[in-house]
């Protein structure tokens, strides 16, 4: 197993109270493997790849519980620069907002070659030759001509091509994806995720894929974890999930999906809110909006029960709902 997290836990003290972003999430990556991150804005799946990564802000952050195994190891009890070694070389992040992540007044291709001098000990020019051969490897057209631009100069899809690039530069074992395909056109967001399954094929990688659109991940995922108010409500192989969902949740994000066959109807929307991270209600977090809550969901918070069909328990599948069963073969 490459990456294990277990029950891990953080808060980030506030003016309002504390705020409980991630409460007890559990999910693991092999190599190889794709797992697709799933839940809506403030769900916890950010929170919960920083903690992964090391890069969360403490303070206000806090991480009060969990392990985090990389590789057997506990990322959580490493010293600072053991930490730091790891990061890059052994797992890095691509983030959502490229141009914000690039450094303005430095060209792409000192940015993509500084790994190379920091980690590696290569000379400036070893490092710029490398720079230009991540460059051809994501497809950046002319990559000779264009190292020694800067990052405005590129359209939002080559700049997410060029923080791929970074997050390749060491060989890692593990990329963690954070929205990359946000604020891109559909065909550019299309050519982004077949360029990362086909990466992640060609160096027997670990993807952690997270986002807040189902569309976006069926082709590539291996398995979805789907997050809700910081606790993940279900867990499935990708095929299993998207057939037959086992949470209102999960069901509701679906439905919100445009369809083809649906052409003419008004679009579904799951009604409300997520609970503000201060104020997550008691029960099942999701309930208030739950067209199917009843009231042993107001009161009692449903564990990740193993879901099960005919012939037993379906390998890897869980779900955070007192009636999954129901919500299965609805």
């Amino acid at each position: 197993m490459l990456l294990d997290v277990r029950d891990l836990h953080v808060e980030f003290h506030t003016r309002d109270g504390v705020a409980r972003a991630v409460n007890g999430v559990s999910y693991h990556v092999d190599a190889g493997e794709t797992l697709a991150v799933l839940g809506e804005s403030g769900s916890g799946k950010s929170v919960t790849a920083q903690a992964v990564m090391g890069i969360l802000d403490t303070p206000p952050g806090r991480i009060t519980g969990g392990e985090v195994l990389f590789e057997g190891r506990d990322l959580l009890t490493l010293k600072r620069e053991e930490r730091r070694r790891v990061r890059g070389a052994e797992m890095a992040m691509i983030f959502q907002d490229a141009l914000s992540s690039l450094n303005p007044v430095l060209t792409v291709g000192d940015q993509l070659g500084e790994m190379f001098v920091v980690h590696r000990g290569m000379s400036r020019k070893d490092a710029r030759a490398e720079a230009v051969e991540l460059m051809d490897r994501v497809r950046i057209p002319a990559a000779r001509e264009r190292v020694g631009q800067y990052p405005h100069q590129f359209s939002g899809g080559m700049r997410q091509r060029i923080m791929i690039a970074m997050a390749l530069a060491l060989r890692p074992k593990l990329i963690i994806a954070d929205e990359p395909t946000t604020a891109l056109d559909v065909t550019v967001q299309a050519q982004v995720m077949d360029l990362l399954a086909e990466l992640r094929r060609e160096y027997h990688m670990g993807l952690i894929l997270i986002t807040h659109d189902l569309g976006v991940v069926a082709d590539v995922a291996d398995r979805i974890a789907v997050m809700y108010a910081g606790r993940i409500v279900e867990s499935a192989p990708v095929l299993d999930l998207y057939k037959a969902p086992a949470h209102p949740y999960t069901r509701g994000l679906l439905d919100s999906i445009p369809r083809l066959d649906h052409k003419g109807r008004e679009l579904y929307a799951i009604k409300g809110l997520p609970p503000g991270l201060t104020r997550i209600p008691p029960g099942c977090a999701f309930h208030p909006r739950c067209p199917a809550a009843r009231d042993e969901c107001r009161t009692d918070e449903p564990a990740l029960y193993e879901v099960t069909g005919p012939e037993g328990a379906a390998a890897g599948r869980g779900s955070a709902c007192h009636f999954w069963r129901e919500c299965l073969h609805g």
